[in-house]
């Protein structure tokens, strides 16, 4: 088997003059992977190349992949995701993975961007304060999950109402609302990582409903979860696609 002309071209297009180590030690595993993710599956979504580079980062970060993550982070850069929406990936993914798996992340942007000649830091996009992240929070919260958290504040006991509030001023009100991505991409990226990392599909769906509120229809979670295959294997995408046909069933 070779590695086909469109997978090639692809392949080219994100690591434009790189010799892959791999292809020379092990041809057979790279000519099938390639072909499979460069060719295959990509006949089979509408994701534009900068689109799946966006969610194949997120991903990554989720499966705690982080030398591969490196790897597409330059070729990200190379097909024009920005620096900051590079950061702001690597940030949005703090409040669903946590700080423990991203930090490593964090590094390895500063390192990639660094070696690109970007000087750090970029410039800040926060939008809130002390102040205003909750009500900000809550603002944008009702938008991609409607009443949810509204409910949570008014129905949890005493002593757990403090995990709805850190929804509202820390999850939605430092994350959301920054500039960088819109709240359709970082919705969809959610909805990457939970698919990715496994076990919590409880949240995903309520993160599918959240993308289908905000304008990510259900062909495009689909596009997503075909882009994702094969880098997070086959368990994870049919258990995300079990989810998904369960929250937005196929219309008779």
């Amino acid at each position: 088997m070779k590695i086909s002309e469109t997978a090639q071209k692809n392949h080219d297009e994100l690591f434009p003059g790189h010799v892959s180590v791999l292809a020379e030690k092990d041809p057979e595993l790279i000519e099938v992977f390639d072909n499979f993710a460069f060719d295959e599956v990509l006949q089979y979504t509408s994701l534009d190349v900068k689109e799946r580079q966006i969610v194949l980062l997120a991903a990554l970060i989720a499966m705690q992949c982080v030398n591969e993550f490196k790897a597409m982070a330059k070729g990200a850069l190379n097909v024009g995701v920005t620096p900051i929406e590079l950061k702001e990936i690597v940030y949005q993914a703090v409040p669903y993975a946590g700080l423990g798996k991203v930090f490593d992340f964090l590094h390895a942007t500063n390192t990639v961007l660094e070696e690109s000649g970007i000087a750090l830091p970029l410039e800040g996009q926060a939008t809130t304060t002390v102040e205003t992240r909750y009500e900000k929070g809550l603002e944008i919260v009702r938008e991609a999950a409607g009443e949810t958290v509204d409910n949570l504040l008014k129905t949890m006991p005493d002593n757990q109402k403090h995990f709805a509030t850190f929804l509202a001023d820390n999850c939605f009100g430092d994350y959301f609302t920054r500039n960088g991505l819109s709240i359709q991409q970082r919705e969809q990226l959610i909805f990457v990582m939970l698919a990715s990392m496994g076990g919590a599909e409880t949240q995903m769906k309520g993160h599918i409903r959240n993308n289908l509120r905000v304008g990510n229809d259900k062909q495009k979670l689909l596009d997503t979860l075909t882009v994702l295959l094969p880098f997070i294997g086959y368990p994870r995408t049919l258990t995300a696609l079990n989810c998904l046909n369960e929250v937005a069933p196929e219309k008779s």
